[in-house]
């Protein structure tokens, strides 16, 4: 290992120039890794938590799905919830996603809203949203990259790069990715949001975002399949003037094993 960390060190003017270079491989081997997920089943445990300010808690829920293959995505079957709220000091439990316990409850809505759309995008192997990491070769289009040195990470040798968008247009996110500098996999990336919501939108509808950000880990399972095991991030959201709330969101898969990729699992998610 300490060969391999020297050799980088030298190597590191020429990979300086090339750190698009390292993210094109990237995106290529994350071609075929969604392709090798394709044929894996999983748990995935999802975590979401709303807080007033003071770090009240507002809402809490918990998901655990199975994760299955299907024909152009992913299937997802709900096999347990927990929720809580509170209410004037008193905390009440529910059983069912998408509870409201008054006309209009928006911490309901909001986090029904953000599991779907963040960890259960359909047309992706693994349910990240595809936008929110620059890893395929259509979103790497969007971003300029920086080699910023080799370096060591949980036993394993990356190269670390950062990455902002090539316009202000181009992409939401900027960020760090670590990756695998033998298996140019990634394995750690952290994003957070390249620019502020326009000040028209603050300033005519009352809604900002501050500290917007995520972080995924992925790891090799077995036969070069890199799944992401952990995800997560943190954020406050104001809106319509008087709502408020620093949002948690987490999510963890785990339990992979080879499905048979002669016939499908559909589930009716209604």
């Amino acid at each position: 290992m300490r060969g391999l960390a020297l050799l980088l060190i030298a190597a590191a003017p020429l990979f300086a120039e090339d750190a698009a270079g390292i993210m094109e491989r990237v995106g290529r081997n994350q071609e075929r890794a969604e392709k090798l997920r394709s044929v894996y089943l999983f748990q995935q445990d999802v975590q979401i938590r709303l807080h007033r300010g003071g770090r009240k808690l507002a809402r809490e829920e918990r998901h655990r799905f199975t994760v299955a293959p299907g024909p152009n995505g992913i299937s997802k079957e709900r096999v347990s919830f927990a929720g809580r709220y509170t209410d004037g000091g008193k905390t009440v439990e529910y059983d069912r996603p998408g509870y409201k316990y008054k006309g209009l409850d928006i911490d309901a809505e909001i986090a029904g809203d953000l599991v779907d759309e963040l960890t259960a995008d359909k047309s992706s192997r693994d349910g990240l949203a595809a936008d929110l990491f620059p890893l395929t070769p259509e979103q790497q289009r969007k971003y300029k990259f920086r080699f910023e040195g080799p370096q060591s990470y949980a036993g394993r040798e990356v190269f670390r790069i950062t990455f902002k968008p090539k316009t202000r247009e181009s992409a939401s996110w900027a960020g760090e990715a670590l990756i695998d500098a033998a298996a140019y996999e990634p394995v750690l990336i952290t994003t957070w949001l390249a620019r502020g919501v326009p000040m028209a939108v603050r300033v005519l509808l009352g809604t900002n975002l501050k500290h917007l950000g995520f972080k995924v880990a992925y790891q090799q399972v077995d036969d070069g399949a890199w799944f992401p095991v952990s995800y997560g991030g943190e954020f406050q959201l104001k809106a319509l003037f008087f709502y408020k709330r620093t949002i948690s969101i987490s999510m963890r898969n785990e339990e992979f094993r080879r499905a048979d990729i002669s016939s499908y699992i559909t589930y009716d998610l209604r």
